[in-house]
């Protein structure tokens, strides 16, 4: 059944307002995120690439690792091209089943790139914590399950409040001012009462960003006092260092996340929740296979031997 036909309404398609800005600004904004975007798809494609290729970088911690680059690259690309159509055009159109698409897609990368998050530091912690076990415990079978799951759950979490939302009444203003569908924006248009579906949002944003987030700061406090106990001031500085940029990443992701689903609307303007809004969109998509991939030593010789021998 056709998502139009589900939802009867008299709103047939949305207009985005994007960024509302001069004629010069948005050129820029649009070089600046069409560069952003192919540079994203690059380096996650290649993030996948080397771990694909290379034996070296088949154990769980790079799986895990071009398994995100995978979600960023779906995740990008389902938000960033209709972004830049609607910077070009000062405001662009969908219709209102591509709208729900959007959303429904959107929604549920971002759900399973949160739980995801929350197994890849589940895997660091048993790896620098029990590492006598960790072969043990991370076997390939686990990975794919972990992997397999945090997608499902991501995918049906959202497919329910999608539907509640399918069942609202869109029978006025068809404006939305933001540069993708999101669910914020979307509820203010209905005619229903949207507060059950609001609260759904919220209570589901709770569990997807809270749990893995709260998996993480655990992994992370073990993970640092087992680092406190090496010897070396070279290697705890060194782990120190791969700690920090993961963490400062997942923190923006989570935080941002947190500000625009859970937080109250009245508390924040459109300004800003489009501004936390290119956070979790943009930009940790373009900052993820760069701390995760290309700040990583292993990965980093791969590369390295790979031109070295296509140079020759």
């Amino acid at each position: 059944m056709a998502l139009d036909n589900i939802n009867k309404t008299v709103v047939t398609e949305f207009i985005m307002l994007g960024f509302q800005a001069g004629n010069k600004i948005r050129i820029v904004m649009f070089i600046l995120l069409l560069l952003i975007y192919c540079f994203t798809i690059l380096m996650n494609l290649l993030a996948i690439t080397l771990v694909s290729t290379s034996r070296n970088l088949h154990t769980p911690m790079y799986f895990f690792i071009s398994d995100l680059s995978f979600i960023d690259i779906l995740l990008t690309t389902v938000i960033v091209p209709k972004m830049l159509h609607v910077l070009l055009h000062q405001r662009g159109t969908i219709a209102f089943s591509d709208c729900m698409t959007q959303l429904y897609s959107f929604a549920s990368l971002e759900a399973s790139e949160c739980l995801l998050l929350g197994v890849m530091s589940y895997d660091r912690y048993v790896a620098i914590c029990n590492p006598l076990r960790y072969n043990s415990i991370m076997t390939h079978r686990c990975c794919v399950i972990l992997v397999v799951t945090s997608c499902l759950v991501g995918f049906c979490i959202t497919l329910n409040f999608i539907l509640s939302t399918l069942m609202l009444n869109f029978c006025g203003p068809n404006i939305i001012d933001h540069f993708f569908c999101d669910f914020i924006p979307i509820l203010e248009l209905s005619c229903s009462d949207p507060h059950i579906v609001r609260m759904e949002i919220i209570l589901s944003s709770i569990i997807v960003i809270l749990i893995p987030l709260t998996i993480i700061i655990f992994s992370y406090i073990k993970i640092i006092v087992t680092i406190l106990r090496i010897p070396s001031s070279t290697g705890r500085q060194k782990a120190f260092s791969t700690c920090s940029s993961h963490l400062i990443v997942v923190s923006i992701f989570f935080w941002s996340l947190f500000g625009v689903y859970v937080l109250p609307t009245t508390e924040k303007t459109l300004s800003i929740s489009k501004i936390l809004s290119l956070l979790y969109t943009v930009f940790t998509p373009l900052i993820n296979p760069i701390i995760y991939s290309l700040k990583n030593n292993d990965i980093k010789k791969v590369l390295h031997d790979h031109v070295h021998r296509n140079v020759r």
